[in-house]
Parts: C-alpha cells; structure tokens; sequence
C-alpha cells in the first residue's frame, strides 16, 4: 500500500468528509472520517495510513553518497552529496563535492574555483541563499 499524500492532506480530507455527511444529515466523528478517509486510500485502519503518509514524508530527497547535478552560482556542475541533514520539515542541509572545480568568478580577471559547497536546499532543490539579483545559490535537477 502507497499513500502519496502528507499527513495534513489526510487531515483536510477527513475533515472535509466529515463536513459533507454532516450536511447530507448522516454525521460521523472525526475519528470515523478518519478511518473512512483511511480506507478510502486501501489503508486497513488510520494508524495505517498514518504509518505510510510519514513514510513518504520521511524519505529523504538527497542522501548521502548520491550523485547530483545542477548550477551552482549560474554555472553547471556534477558531484556526490558528502553530507545531508534534515533542516526542518520541508529543508534539507546538503554538503556537496563537485566532481570538476566550479569557477563561481564573474570576473575575466581572476578564477575562484570551488570544489565543495554547503547549501540548505527546499524540497524543490532550490537554495534558500540568494545572489543579489534574486537568484538561488544552488538549484539541483531530478537525477
């Protein structure tokens, strides 16, 4: 069994449920609508939807040793996460080694070669670090 929504979904449709059979004059509980909402998505009872939702909302994005790609500063790169940590329900924390050094200089002047990079990144891959124009730091691609 696969549920593909958070918990907060589950939430919001069992209290929505709730809400239709109440005014269709047939009321239920909420821990009725639950189960209801539960066994609407196969689940045998809500503990077991429950148990699936934060499954899926557990699995981690990026892992450790993983490969990754995506543009760093504008410029594009390939590398392996070396480290990853959840930073709250929705950001992860990410240390990645580039596979080739990313000259983060706009300059013609000079190079400013990087090898590894820290980044905190949203569930898009997407950085929370902006550059002055507006731009993530980092945006990973889908592998």
């Amino acid at each position: 069994m696969a549920i593909n929504h958070d918990l907060n979904a589950l939430k919001s449709q069992a209290k929505n449920l709730r809400a239709a059979l109440d005014r269709a004059g047939s009321p239920v509980t909420h821990s009725q609508a639950l189960e209801l909402v539960a066994q609407s998505h196969g689940a045998r009872d809500w503990n077991t939807a429950h148990a699936a939702a934060e499954a899926v909302d557990a699995a981690p994005l990026w892992q450790f040793g993983g490969p990754v790609r995506g543009r760093y500063l504008g410029q594009p790169f390939t590398g392996r996460v070396v480290a990853a940590s959840e930073r709250g329900r929705n950001h992860h924390a990410l240390t990645i080694h580039f596979d080739a050094p990313v000259d983060v200089s706009r300059s013609d002047l000079f190079e400013a070669p990087r090898k590894r990079v820290n980044a905190t990144v949203n569930t898009s891959g997407r950085s929370i670090s902006r550059t002055s124009d507006g731009q993530p730091h980092l945006v990973l691609e889908a592998a």
